[in-house]
């Protein structure tokens, strides 16, 4: 009989073998399908937009507990490669590790007899959490809900909290010109410049428990050639702030006269509760489970997974064996913790 890891990292293989970046979610349907047929699953999928869709999965009674994390994985997109006890590919760790290490929990509860458990994917966390804010929809399939375990790489130690996030596009207007005679024309790229340097310069705070303020300008576009004035420029910016920041009002203070704020994706700082007998440690990183903690009104939330955010996004994604099999054991005892009987 094939090992329980084994049977994680074959699917895992399977899954990270197909192109799910952000947008393309659909393409990961099929597979997916197929392993939650093996598991007698009832499939319910939510379209969310061209792209993709969210599943939801029920396995029989009404579920108690929501095992969830997400379909989307960033660019560009690398394919598996076994190595031993280790698969590197794009989605390892983020989050497609966490799809297999969370089913290969509810495969052992439905082995003992245990389905009052639901798992739910859902896309485009990357980008804009556009799945997490569809998934709201589903809440009549999910009335009895105490409890809900979302899956991100954390080492296998449970999130206590996360950072914010405001993903900003800041842009200037101009006037194009030759550039011999660039006093016909109006740049929009210097008032950028001179806005970016307030983002630069800005003092960042700190949170005794969630750390420090961070951002990051991840994109500058600006004209057409070197020899005209350009007559637009953009820049993404992503910022991660923290309780008690005065960043984003600083941006907003110092728009230029032709400048614009398009504010792509906004999320408040999140703090989740300690629960007795796990570990728990602040995140770098955002996450779904402040939106999805609605599907559960006041019951208990978690935010935990094997592999880690270290190697996530990176061209060195990948997961080992005995993370694996740790956070398959983490998850568990969450999931048994929820349920309300004490962990095995």
């Amino acid at each position: 009989m094939i090992s329980e890891i084994e049977w994680c990292f074959d699917w895992l293989e399977r899954l990270c073998a197909v192109d799910s970046t952000s947008g393309r979610e659909h393409t990961v349907l099929p597979v997916l399908r197929e392993l939650l047929g093996e598991l007698g699953a009832d499939v319910l999928v939510q379209p969310v937009d061209a792209g993709g869709s969210n599943v939801l999965a029920r396995f029989g009674a009404e579920p108690r507990v929501l095992l969830t994390t997400h379909l989307d994985t960033v660019p560009p997109y690398f394919p598996p490669i076994r190595e031993g006890d280790r698969l590197r590919a794009r989605g390892a760790c983020d989050a497609k590790g966490q799809i297999v290490a969370q089913l290969a929990v509810i495969r052992r509860l439905l082995q003992g007899g245990v389905t009052d458990v639901a798992w739910l994917g859902v896309v485009r966390e990357e980008t804009d959490s556009a799945g997490a804010k569809a998934a709201l929809q589903l809440r009549d399939h999910l009335r009895e809900l105490v409890g809900i375990v979302n899956g991100e790489p954390t080492e296998n130690k449970l999130g206590a909290g996360q950072r914010g996030f405001a993903a900003l596009k800041l842009t200037c207007a101009g006037r194009a010109a030759h550039s011999g005679t660039p006093e016909l024309g109006r740049s929009a790229l210097w008032p950028l410049i001179d806005w970016l340097d307030v983002v630069r310069r800005h003092p960042l705070a700190r949170d005794a428990e969630l750390g420090d303020e961070v951002v990051n300008v991840g994109v500058v576009r600006a004209g057409e050639a070197h020899n005209v004035v350009p007559a637009q420029a953009e820049a993404l910016v992503l910022a991660r702030p923290v309780p008690g920041s005065t960043l984003i009002r600083a941006i907003e203070r110092a728009t230029p006269e032709h400048g614009r704020i398009e504010v792509l994706s906004e999320d408040v700082p999140a703090r989740f509760p300690a629960i007795e007998g796990f570990e728990s440690v602040p995140l770098t990183f955002g996450s779904d489970l402040p939106r999805l903690a609605a599907l559960v009104d006041n019951g208990a939330i978690a935010l935990a997974g094997p592999g880690s955010i270290h190697v996530a996004h990176t061209l060195d994604e990948h997961i080992d064996a005995a993370d694996m099999h740790a956070g398959i054991d983490l998850i568990g005892r969450l999931a048994s913790r929820f349920r309300g009987a004490k962990p095995k």
